[in-house]
């Protein structure tokens, strides 16, 4: 017989495992935990369902801190936007050879200087009103100027005549006759949220659209003197020349008319965001009024002086008198994030509104920033599936974990007695089990709710909602552990604890239970997956966790409409994909757990 060749220190550590090893023997010197962990690892169904699942969790664990949620933060701009990413894309064809760009809420539009307009991002506004359907009255035309309003576009031509198209319904295409009939030329194009606006080049300024919500009426003192207008949502102020900034709407008392008094002369630059509006005097200091919930009133100091300001929805964006440009305001979708290419070209001039920036540099290139889209799209109050879907997961995995953790301490201890001790022991806590085991789940959940109401709030009944499915979950696990401690306790090794005195407590517990240990882990898996699903049922049916606060079940509530499954999919596809997915994979490990522990599984 050949003589086995000697392996070093280092090939026993490391080296492959000697196959010469009878298997038998490897068995041998295997723990039983290492078997089963062995047996796991071998299971390609159960890796593969604990690698998802790990990532789901991380996902939905660090996800929050990256994608933090207001649940106050509503958007009807954002309303139903589909997955898209393209909102900031500016065609080629515009790229150095840019007349004017316009940012709509969720689109761009701009014009070269050859006349053509273009369009990009999402642009539907309803189901038949799609903003890329140009007029062909429009694409023969030389355009030269271009505005994007909230529903509407509105373009100049270089002959002084102006074209409307999307939503005409509350008078977006009435133009006055005084702009209509007048031989001034137009020296500024603006749109608002329903309503658009022009200068001329005599000083005159007129609006028109949605009268009822906007103030379009320009007080007649003011015609004449305009040099440029400002609009926000529903209003609007003039720059005057002889310097001076006014509110020019009829309105006499709004947070708008409350101007400040160092905008009485000296004004070079006027702006608006939605809810605010802004001027920049001679000396360069910048001057915000309005209502500013968004943190537009807070302008950051600067060594430069502004020479122009821009105004988005919730943001400003100033470019400075060195070419820089700085913004500031709402930042939730970085654009007041000025990217650090952009200070680094000379910048010409900068186009803001809503979400976005598009700088041009002097060689015609444009930089952007702001929102590029929304990768899951968005619900019908404009917030964004993918930001909801993090944060709702969190809740509902907590929640699901949570009613595990409260099942498994009164299953384990129940059980545990009932199984060691048996006769009037086992006998109370079976029929205890049987009861709770027979209450109708849901139908209490409602009637629960029913009397709960509105009385308490989402945090105390999202504890409530942990407690109930704990308390009304643990008779399976109760059962269970009884059965196995009534198989383990007639053994040896139960019976030597109790010769050396040990107390009955430990010895259920450390003695016991440690055997059941790999069974009672295969049910919590289990059972983690089912209270994810009954807390999502519950949410379904209004007991569980109210909107705005998000989980994976209120939102798949509130896609439960025919028109919501029909035309925005994004909105109960995705929620519904990563919670069957994660339901999947809990389930797929709990299985691969099982034939872990079965000896049998091996098939040896």
């Amino acid at each position: 017989m050949a003589k086995e060749k000697k392996q070093s220190i280092f090939g026993r550590l490391f080296g492959n495992r000697n196959k010469n090893v009878d298997i038998m023997v490897e068995e041998q010197i295997q723990s039983p935990g290492r078997m089963m962990l062995n047996n796991f690892l071998h299971n390609p169904l159960g890796m593969t369902g604990l690698i998802v699942f790990l990532c789901i969790l991380l996902f939905v664990v660090v996800g929050p801190y990256i994608l933090p949620i207001d649940l106050g933060d509503t958007d009807n701009t954002q309303q139903n936007v589909p997955p898209i990413q393209s909102m900031l894309s500016v065609p080629k064809a515009l790229d150095g050879n840019i007349a004017a760009i316009s940012p709509g809420p969720t689109f761009g539009a701009g014009c070269d200087k050859d006349g053509n307009v273009y369009m990009w991002g999402y642009t539907k506004i309803t189901d038949t009103i799609d903003l890329k359907e140009i007029p062909e009255k429009v694409r023969q035309a030389h355009i030269v100027d271009i505005a994007a309003g909230y529903d509407h576009m509105v373009a100049l031509d270089d002959a002084n005549k102006l074209y409307i198209w999307g939503n005409k319904r509350l008078g977006q295409d009435r133009i006055p006759s005084q702009v209509t009939n007048s031989k001034a030329k137009i020296i500024q194009l603006e749109a608002g949220y329903q309503f658009s606006g022009v200068v001329l080049d005599n000083g005159e300024a007129y609006f028109w659209g949605n009268g009822n919500m906007c103030d379009v009426d320009v007080k007649p003192e003011y015609q004449g003197h305009i040099k440029k207008i400002a609009i926000s949502t529903y209003n609007f102020c003039l720059l005057l020349d002889n310097g001076s900034v006014v509110y020019g709407g009829i309105q006499k008392d709004n947070a708008f008319t409350r101007i400040p008094a160092a905008l009485s002369s000296g004004v070079v630059d006027i702006a608006a965001t939605g809810e605010t509006m802004a001027g920049v005097t001679e000396d360069g200091k910048i001057y915000v009024w309005g209502n500013g919930i968004h943190g537009e009133e807070k302008v950051p100091e600067s060594e430069s002086r502004p020479v122009e300001l821009y105004g988005g929805r919730y943001h400003y964006t100033a470019l400075m008198d060195n070419g820089d440009v700085f913004s500031w305001g709402d930042d939730s979708h970085q654009q007041a994030t000025v990217p650090d290419s952009v200070n680094g070209a000379a910048i010409d001039t900068v186009y803001a509104g809503f979400y976005q920036n598009y700088a041009v540099d002097v060689n015609g290139k444009v930089h952007t920033w702001g929102l590029k889209g929304h990768a899951m799209g968005t619900d019908n109050m404009g917030r964004d599936i993918m930001t909801r879907i993090v944060n709702g997961g969190k809740v509902t995995m907590t929640v699901g974990a949570v009613s595990v953790i409260i099942a498994l301490i009164i299953g384990v201890v129940m059980g545990g007695i009932a199984g060691y001790f048996g006769g009037k022991a086992d006998m109370l806590i079976m029929r205890i089990s049987e009861i709770v085991g027979g209450l109708p789940f849901l139908p209490f959940a409602l009637l629960l709710s029913a009397i709960i109401g509105t009385r308490i709030s989402v945090e105390l009944r999202m504890y409530l909602i942990m407690v109930v499915l704990g308390v009304l979950s643990w008779t399976g696990i109760c059962r269970l552990i009884r059965a196995q401690i009534l198989a383990e306790r007639e053994k040896e090794f139960v019976l030597a604890a109790q010769a050396m005195g040990v107390r009955e407590g430990s010895i259920i517990f450390k003695h016991i239970l440690p055997n059941v240990l790999s069974i009672l882990l295969v049910e919590a898996t289990l059972s983690f997956a089912t209270c994810m699903l009954t807390e999502s049922s519950l949410s379904y049916l209004g007991f569980g966790i109210s909107p705005p606060t998000p989980t994976w079940g209120n939102m798949l509530t509130g896609a439960n409409n025919s028109i919501v499954i029909q035309q925005y999919w994004w909105r109960w596809v995705f929620p519904a994909a990563i919670f069957g997915i994660c339901t999947i994979c809990i389930n797929l490990i709990g299985d691969a757990i099982r034939d872990a522990v079965d000896p049998k599984s091996l098939g040896r």
